[in-house]
Order: C-alpha cells, then sequence, then structure tokens
C-alpha cells in the first residue's frame, strides 16, 4: 500500500517538476531540461530527481545552477502542491546518462 502512494507522489512530483523546468529554461534558448525519473523515500521526506539536460555538454554547469537554486525551485514547487502535500520534500537532482550510455553503445555496435 505504501509503495502505491509513493508511486503516485513521485508522479505527481515529476510532472510537477517538469514544467517548473519548462518555465524557467523558455528563456534560455538551446536548452532543455527533461525530469526522466523521480524516487521519493518511504517517509515522503526526500525526492531524487533525474534530469536529462541538452545539449549534453552544458549538463555539468546546468545541474551546478539546479542545485544552487534549489530552494527556489522548492519553494515553487510548494506553491503548486500546497493542497495535495503537507510536507514538501527535500529535493536531489542528478544527472540521467542513460541516454548517451544508449548512444554510446549504438555508436559501437555500428562499428
Amino acid at each position: 500500500m505504501q509503495e502505491t502512494r509513493q508511486n503516485k507522489i513521485a508522479r505527481l512530483l515529476q510532472k510537477e517538476l517538469s514544467l517548473i523546468f519548462q518555465q524557467q529554461t523558455r528563456t534560455m534558448h538551446g536548452t532543455m531540461v527533461s525530469v526522466t525519473r523521480v524516487k521519493i523515500s518511504p517517509d515522503l521526506s526526500v525526492c531524487t530527481a533525474y534530469l536529462s539536460i541538452f545539449p549534453s555538454q552544458k549538463a555539468d554547469q546546468m545541474l551546478r545552477n539546479i542545485t544552487a537554486n534549489e530552494k527556489q525551485i522548492r519553494y515553487e514547487l510548494g506553491t503548486r502542491m500546497r493542497h495535495q502535500l503537507r510536507i514538501i520534500p527535500e529535493l536531489r537532482f542528478f544527472i540521467d546518462d542513460s541516454l548517451d550510455y544508449i548512444e554510446r553503445i549504438d555508436e559501437l555496435l555500428k562499428k
């Protein structure tokens, strides 16, 4: 039962985070941030979000920028989700490099 609730909240957080990043990156032309996966702890206090950043050359710089503005993102998330969650979880962001990994494997297989 608890796992079902975690999955529902994780999907809701993924949707809202993706909308927040879509609004914030609209001003930055040529950069796209998408939330590929969200995991939430069993006590709903920590949210781990995996981000896919395009182009991948700017990934480290964008991740540093996102972690520096983590409190602002959490506040924005809180204003959007204040009626669904009592406590807004602490956010942790990581780069999801699975697409780069798949692309590299495809290149190696073509050789």
